[in-house]
């Protein structure tokens, strides 16, 4: 696919854009879940469903809208899922109870699995060369920390200023801007037909068996791992995912050619991101609600707090991580990160009760910078092998095993922390002192699973051919030129 320099740059801007707005929706909205319950009249249990109605369409939709943008094309699927995406944000900001806020997130689950799906595969078959490959990348990447550091911030902001509704009002103009440049900046495509992989009773199951494997895992706080019903939901999930695994190999159009997992780099990849993003959870989530519920911060203050990782993430992973991947190889570099992460996560172990912020926190939140390494040279591991028939496919398998990490990183780390916060509680402890006892269990498990992602990198992943000097000299001088 041809496209003129200038016009790739500004495709990206687009594609950034719906990356941003993706990662912001899902940060934004955990500041103002309080003011939410107090509104609508949400149940305790109920309020979990703010998130996992979100979750569960998103996660469970990435495969197959990322091979159907293989099929009708990547840029209609693109639009199709900002335009979906866009309108049920102005339902949710409109909400007057509960069932209609649900309704409202499940609608923007949807949406954003089918932009998200096909983002990279429409960034990877735009940018062919290495370098410009990996600096693209990275600034995708920089969008994502951008939206995670200004969601908790945002989230904050409008929730105390306006209300809550406007947590979702602000993705309207977003959407509605990012729609407009879409149609006139992104490369149309039609695609190779729906006879090359409409494989209808695939989508069925693969869909199925997702869904119900993420709904299983976001419950598992609610019902425990060895209860009858998470152990029978989730086994109906692998029957459902091993039929469709079966279907695959004997389909005569699959919805996904297993080839696209005869590459060790994508494999290994897409393990090591589904470990690290289970691992990052921690940081993501646990680290504001210790500040919170331990240290007594409030939601703006627990947002300005992480804003220093959030801006270090994105500073290296903008102006670094490609350059860096660009001489020594991604995989190099992915595992320097990693080793980074295990480091800030085994630090967050040590928190106290009393914590302070420059003690404690605030190495951990350098430290977690090496975020900016890992992600883009995950992106480019895990897009590596894919043929620009299947980019759309390798671009929705990498955003499904990201949805899967971070599910299973909120029912593992959740409900462990919560265990070992009641048995302190049983023995004794004092609140403060027995949150953090729990927290602390949930960083060590973290840091187990980074450890794991980093054991992945170092014997699945392959190892970057011998490079010339000069040719890596040069790399570096390619990755100055921008449009």
């Amino acid at each position: 696919m041809s496209y003129v320099r200038s016009s790739r740059w500004t495709a990206l801007a687009v594609l950034s854009a719906t990356g941003l707005m993706t990662i912001l929706d899902g940060s934004i909205v955990t500041v103002a879940m309080p003011a939410i319950q107090q509104d609508l009249g949400f149940s305790a249990a109920g309020l979990s469903w703010i998130v996992n109605a979100y979750l569960i369409p998103f996660g469970g939709l990435l495969l197959l809208a990322g091979r159907l943008g293989d099929l009708i094309g990547r840029r209609t699927m693109f639009l199709t899922g900002n335009v979906v995406f866009t309108a049920a944000s102005l339902l949710a900001g409109a909400a007057t109870g509960p069932g209609m806020l649900i309704a409202a997130r499940l609608l923007q689950g949807v949406g954003s699995a089918l932009a998200s799906a096909v983002v990279l595969g429409i960034l990877v078959t735009l940018f062919t060369d290495p370098v410009e490959r990996g600096k693209a990348i990275a600034i995708f990447s920089f969008t994502g920390a951008a939206g995670a550091s200004i969601g908790q911030v945002l989230g904050g902001l409008l929730t105390d200023a306006l209300s809550w509704p406007w947590i979702f009002f602000i993705n309207v103009p977003i959407g509605a801007v990012t729609i407009a440049l879409a149609l006139r900046g992104l490369p149309g495509d039609r695609g190779i037909g729906l006879s090359g992989g409409a494989d209808v009773a695939g989508a069925v199951l693969v869909t199925a068996g997702l869904m119900l494997g993420i709904y299983t895992v976001v419950q598992v706080e609610e019902h425990g791992w060895l209860s009858g019903r998470t152990l029978g939901l989730g086994a109906v999930s692998l029957v459902l995912l091993a039929a469709f695994v079966a279907r695959q190999a004997t389909a005569a159009t699959p919805l996904m050619p297993l080839r696209i997992l005869g590459s060790r780099n994508v494999a290994g990849a897409n393990l090591a991101q589904m470990l690290t993003l289970s691992g990052m959870f921690a940081f993501q989530v646990l680290v504001a609600l210790y500040m919170q519920r331990v240290l007594g911060y409030g939601a703006l203050e627990t947002g300005l707090a992480m804003l220093p990782a959030a801006l270090l993430i994105g500073s290296i992973s903008l102006f670094a991580s490609a350059r860096l991947s660009a001489r020594f190889g991604a995989r190099a570099v992915l595992m320097t990160g990693l080793a980074l992460l295990v480091t800030a996560m085994l630090l967050l172990t040590r928190v106290t009760p009393d914590a302070g912020y420059v003690t404690h926190l605030l190495p951990p939140m350098v430290l977690i910078a090496g975020g900016g390494l890992v992600l883009p040279a995950l992106a480019a591991l895990g897009m590596s092998g894919a043929r620009e028939s299947d980019a759309g496919l390798a671009s929705g398998l990498f955003n499904t095993t990201q949805q899967v990490g971070m599910a299973i990183g909120v029912a593992v780390l959740s409900t462990m922390a919560a265990s070992r916060t009641g048995e302190l509680l049983a023995a004794g402890a004092g609140e403060p002192a027995a949150l953090t006892g729990g927290y602390r269990l949930a960083f060590a498990i973290a840091a187990g699973l980074l450890t794991a992602a980093f054991a992945v990198a170092l014997f699945v992943l392959r190892r970057p051919a011998p490079r010339d000097p000069a040719a890596a000299a040069g790399d570096g001088r390619l990755a100055e030129v921008t449009s």
